[in-house]
């Protein structure tokens, strides 16, 4: 399947004919919508959606559609327990004609018994906001979203998609790019078509690995849109026979794929992040420094959920890549224009934190972040002076390591219990059962390491 981009107009997101964008049966009749896929993700970040017919959209709307929480997985149900029904949020519908003729998709956040589901990603990064609110703070996000394209080779081992890809130092090669236009340049349409505003498409550090990016938004606009994003990659990439993935670090001797957020903070339409009379020379003002400081003092824990996967630590962890760097912060440091920070100030507008990988849920990721950066706000913390930070080796080692400074954190346990208690407890407790799972198991190293060595 070929997207043909001279086709494509710009779909803005069009008004139900009574002019109300909140009714969710008028857009879908406004761009011709067929199906609806109403979606969510549970907390390990895995897309859940049912497909519905338009004929039904007005239940839908009104009524939601019906799931097994448990059979959705990491949904905090189990087999007993009563439906979670997902209920559309209109303003997140999204035509997705490029997929599949007729087709679009709408955010849901998930209810249990008329309730908003306390374990549901969404449910939590809409209270953290709403706390960031009661402060008069609005919350903008920029996410940049890197994955490899990949295929299995005949014992199942990964290779590169593309086999010409193979130079030491790949990062921008124009050859590399050129090679992958058709899903690139289908990847860029499809965003540009939904006026999200794609402005960059690269090759990236790694053989195979690339990075395409798009305009900033509010917090949830930008959680919801990395969903919508890794759907269509994903799916794109599958018409083309390639596997899109997201892992962290798929090839041991390449860089991994980060999830790196661009936080900034807003009062009033104007942002309070700046200050030209910044004495430390990052033009930042004292409230940016405070949110800087409290992510840096919650690092640790807050590693457990932006890199929630035994493989993030093989990421972040890494001394060396073939292209020479890892691009990885293993320190929780902050500094000016300078990639090797945990938290990079690119201008006096935003700040990157660059711990974050691909498995990271993106509700998550920026609920955990904002929340341990409130936290900063509220006790008037200060990072110190540029390239300072909690200390050397702080990063947690494993998955293990960050779900004990995870549980010990209450701020960042708190950004997971937004919405009700027992989340965090739950989180820890699958992702402790994720590491002895993977623990459990005999890797290839162990049997090349010790089989003959006694």
């Amino acid at each position: 399947m070929t997207l043909d981009t001279t086709d494509l107009t710009v779909m803005r997101l069009p008004s139900s004919p009574d002019g109300d964008p909140t009714d969710l049966a008028g857009l879908a009749h406004a761009t011709g919508t067929r199906f609806i896929l109403a979606i969510f993700v549970n907390l390990a970040g895995k897309p859940c959606a049912k497909l519905v017919p338009v004929e039904a959209v007005d239940e839908l709307a009104t009524d939601g559609v019906g799931f097994a929480g448990y059979a959705a997985g990491a949904m905090g149900q189990e087999p007993k327990d009563p439906d979670l029904v997902a209920i559309p949020d209109p303003s997140s519908f999204t035509p997705i004609p490029f997929v599949r003729p007729g087709l679009a998709l709408v955010h849901c956040d998930p209810y249990v018994e008329g309730k908003p589901w306390p374990f549901a990603p969404r449910v939590i990064l809409k209270n953290v906001l709403a706390q960031a609110a009661e402060q008069g703070l609005d919350v903008n996000v920029g996410a940049e979203i890197e994955y490899f394209l990949v295929n299995k080779d005949e014992t199942g081992g990964l290779r590169t998609a593309d086999a010409l890809d193979t130079s030491r130092q790949p990062c921008y090669d124009a050859r590399d790019v050129t090679r992958m236009y058709e899903h690139l340049t289908s990847i860029s349409a499809a965003m540009n078509s939904l006026g999200w505003g794609n402005y960059a498409n690269d090759h990236e550090d790694g053989n195979g690995q690339f990075e395409q990016n798009f305009n900033y938004a509010d917090a949830l606009t930008t959680a919801d849109r990395v969903v919508t994003l890794r759907y269509l990659i994903s799916v794109l990439a599958e018409e083309r026979g390639m596997t899109a993935t997201f892992m962290p670090k798929p090839f041991a001797d390449r860089t991994g794929s980060g999830l790196h957020m661009h936080l900034s903070l807003w009062r009033d339409g104007e942002s309070v992040f700046p200050d030209a009379a910044d004495p430390r020379g990052l033009g930042l003002s004292k409230t940016a420094y405070a949110f800087i400081a409290g992510i840096l003092e919650h690092a640790c824990a807050l590693q457990g959920v932006i890199a929630p996967t035994v493989n993030s630590y093989k990421r972040t962890g890494a001394t060396a890549t073939s292209s020479g760097a890892t691009w990885s912060p293993r320190h929780a440091t902050y500094g000016g224009n300078d990639r090797t920070h945990y938290l990079r100030v690119p201008d006096h507008n935003r700040v990157e934190l660059r711990g974050g990988d691909g498995s990271a849920n993106p509700y998550l990721a920026a609920a955990a972040a904002i929340g341990a950066g409130l936290d900063g706000i509220a006790r008037d913390l200060d990072p110190g002076e540029p390239g300072a930070g909690s200390g050397p080796d702080t990063l947690p080692m494993t998955l293990l390591h960050a779900m004990d400074a995870l549980a010990a954190d209450p701020v960042v346990c708190g950004t997971l219990d937004a919405a009700g208690t027992g989340v965090a407890d739950y989180f820890t407790a699958l992702k402790r059962e994720e590491f002895f799972s993977w623990h459990n198991s005999v890797t290839p190293w162990e049997v090349e390491t010790y089989l003959t060595a006694f």
